[in-house]
């Protein structure tokens, strides 16, 4: 069962809220969907997470914690997906993101003088950062309905398969 797959990396909620860095957030604090995991916590922490994933900022398990607590999705998960965007996968991620920028904004690829080098990208970041945030945008868009959507189905999957194996036995 996937719940107990994810309890099973779960934080200790109760460890969390004796956390005294964290008092300030107060009784929301112990808000049940924070912790607990079905299905509408779980896919709504798929949905926040990634689409945090796809902002290409420093604090995106930041903002997804934010998201996640003023939409009582689950916390953990949220903060989690947020690797997705990971050292290795960045690169490729954000790349793509320019390269769908362009391509929705009806913008040419530039031309053959430009080398995707960290120095080219930093000297034309004025020209680049439209297309690349818009293609952020749009695919933080996507993902995150895609990923609160399979979850929904997959849960719901998971549930209606328990129940037939319950029923033959």
């Amino acid at each position: 069962m996937p719940k107990k797959l994810l309890k099973k990396y779960m934080p200790d909620s109760e460890k969390l809220k004796q956390q005294k860095s964290l008092q300030f957030l107060g009784d929301r604090l112990h808000e049940p969907n924070l912790w607990h995991l079905n299905r509408r916590s779980v896919s709504l922490a798929f949905a926040i997470g990634l689409f945090a994933a796809w902002i290409p900022t420093p604090g995106q398990m930041a903002i997804a914690a934010v998201i996640a607590f003023y939409f009582s999705a689950n916390l953990p998960i949220s903060v989690a997906l947020v690797w997705v965007t990971n050292p290795l996968t960045m690169p490729p991620m954000f790349y793509f993101a320019y390269r769908v920028g362009l391509w929705s904004l009806g913008e040419p690829l530039p031309g053959e003088g430009f080398e995707f080098s960290l120095d080219s990208v930093m000297a034309s970041l004025g020209e680049i950062g439209g297309p690349f945030l818009f293609g952020c945008f749009i695919l933080g868009i996507i993902s995150s309905i895609a990923g609160y959507f399979f979850i929904r189905l997959f849960w719901r999957y998971h549930v209606t398969k328990q129940w037939k194996n319950r029923k033959n036995r």
